[in-house]
């Protein structure tokens, strides 16, 4: 019989150590890969892209339960699945917010429910209800912590004799939000789009609980970035409001990652939610051409493209109300004031989201 890695799981093999599923001892529980992230946070071979959402889909779709669906707060956009219900064959769908703990605490969590149903609304996702998690890694059972039992409410309401089933993008945290369920560490967890790599089953008791791979976007920094720049990307504590205020034609540039443009604003506020290992440069926009000529993957660095030209120009007229500037995978820019055009560049193939603000 097959014996799955507890970890991700694939199907264990002692042969072949360059493919998944390897590892030298056929007593262990978990493969050599996994072995690797769990211990040294070190991803031998890296599957970013190496699974079909379509076939995750197909699967979700077989099994008789309640769906879980766990969303990236801090990557809402590119963590969305456009026209998920078809997909579900009409399982309850409840969305479950991962990673509350990297928002400001200026939000308020009514405020971001209300953001996530007004967002969910304009993009055509109807969901049955929705739990806003935080801080799962280290105090997913602390006192003050209620994220967990309010998950447990969720399932307990919607189950109605089903099977439960975990599912979201990559990087969402869904093996950190079961390994808090099950108040044990056996799933896998990194940083690393591509941990889980087959559907993992826990007997629950009264029911089996399924962890799925996480789904895959071509359009996100996260899919696109090698894995040494992806631990600059993802943020690992509390994003700091980088604020600037702008009198005229300004540029700012994440380090050579993306470039924002403001043209035509005589008082312009503009915040940046990114991670803090990512540096911002600000300068005014009529020298940018010349920074990124001269400074691309130099001073502004990191990047994801061989050069500079080939990057994506987006354009949104006005700001009107708050605006957010999302770049997939990245974060974004919250713009409000009198700005006439904006413009964001971002590498070929990322994808860009302008919306009503979060914040």
């Amino acid at each position: 019989m097959n014996k799955q890695c507890k970890g991700c799981g694939v199907i264990l093999q002692y042969t072949n150590k360059n493919q998944i599923g390897y590892t030298p001892k056929e007593d262990a529980q978990y493969c050599q890969r996994c072995f690797r992230i769990r211990h040294y946070d070190d991803v031998t071979i890296s599957m970013k892209t190496g699974i079909d959402p379509h076939t995750v889909l197909e699967q979700i779709a077989r099994l008789d339960a309640m769906v879980l669906w766990v969303v990236d707060l801090f990557d809402f956009e590119s963590n969305m699945i456009h026209g998920i219900q078809r997909h579900l064959n009409g399982k309850p769908l409840i969305m479950i917010g991962t990673k509350r703990d990297l928002l400001p605490d200026t939000l308020s969590n009514e405020k971001l429910s209300r953001f996530i149903f007004e967002r969910c609304r304009d993009l055509g996702i109807s969901i049955d209800g929705l739990v806003i998690c935080g801080d799962l890694v280290k105090n997913a059972h602390a006192a003050h912590n209620d994220s967990i039992a309010e998950v447990k409410k969720a399932i307990a309401l919607y189950r109605d004799e089903r099977d439960v089933v975990v599912m979201g993008m990559a990087n969402a945290g869904k093996s950190t939000l079961l390994n808090a369920l099950l108040e044990r560490n056996d799933l896998t967890t990194s940083r690393y789009p591509g941990t889980t790599l087959e559907i993992v089953n826990v007997d629950m008791g009264e029911y089996i609980l399924h962890d799925t791979p996480g789904l895959t976007r071509d359009d996100s920094c996260l899919t696109l970035a090698n894995d040494d720049v992806l631990k600059q990307l993802i943020p690992n504590q509390r994003l700091k409001a980088r604020n600037y205020q702008l009198y005229e034609d300004q540029s700012l540039a994440i380090g050579g990652l993306a470039r924002l443009d403001l043209i035509g604003g005589k008082k312009v506020s503009c915040v940046g939610y990114f991670s803090s290992q990512l540096k911002l440069h600000r300068g005014k926009q009529e020298k940018a051409d010349a920074l990124w000529e001269n400074h691309w993957s130099e001073l502004l660095s990191p990047t994801l493209t061989k050069e500079h030209t080939t990057m994506r120009k987006y354009t949104h007229l006005g700001c009107g109300e708050k605006l957010d500037v999302v770049i997939h995978g990245l974060g974004w820019f919250c713009i409000s004031g009198d700005v006439k055009v904006i413009h964001i560049y971002v590498p070929k193939g990322v994808g860009v989201a302008f919306r009503k603000a979060m914040i």
